[in-house]
């Protein structure tokens, strides 16, 4: 406790670079998108140079290595069209959401006609079907909203683990100990008064 103590500053950091964050997605949506994109772009890169490098090893005579190598080479791919066409990687992220959210429900709707003789209750899971539909209906309809309505539930997610995090920095600070220094010169001030 008493090294979390010590290092409130840290938690009160993490908590402010929260509120950052979800005041840029609310007021700088746009932004944060091209920055989560970016992010991605990067990290795709990364991973698919290691993972090319991973399968350059994994024998000397190149059998076993292609499969490492073509993911390597699909992620590399796949973060510069992030890093040059990021609208473009948005958007296919958003439809990629769409078209699970139609499955995923076409999916409830089925398993909810399958059970209807052997539970009661299957029209909430039938009507979750329709839900998980019409959700990825809209996002094909206006994909771009989609998009906005994720970027404003990261916001919202760093506008409250941001306040979390700040409380907890002021009450870990209140149950710092004071230093050994600190203490050792008020006991002598005491003295000297």
């Amino acid at each position: 406790m008493q090294q979390f103590a010590r290092n409130w500053w840290a938690v009160l950091i993490r908590g402010l670079f929260g509120i950052a964050l979800g005041l840029m997605a609310f007021f700088w949506p746009g932004a944060t998108l091209a920055a989560i994109v970016m992010v991605f772009g990067i990290y795709a890169i990364v991973d698919g140079v290691f993972l090319i490098a991973a399968g350059a090893r994994v024998s000397h005579d190149g059998r076993h290595a292609w499969p490492p190598i073509v993911e390597g080479i699909l992620g590399v791919l796949i973060g510069l069209a992030a890093l040059f066409m990021p609208l473009a990687t948005a958007l296919a992220f958003a439809f990629l959401v769409a078209a699970w959210a139609i499955v995923t429900g076409v999916m409830e709707i089925a398993a909810a006609i399958a059970l209807r003789k052997t539970i009661t209750g299957e029209w909430v899971l039938g009507a979750v079907g329709v839900l998980s539909i019409l959700l990825g209906l809209a996002i094909f309809i206006a994909p771009g909203a989609g998009l906005l309505a994720w970027i404003w539930m990261v916001g919202a997610y760093g506008l409250v683990t941001g306040i979390m995090l700040i409380g907890l920095a002021f009450r870990l600070r209140s149950h710092r100990r004071p230093s050994a220094n600190a203490g050792g010169v008020a006991e002598q001030q005491h003295r000297a008064a």
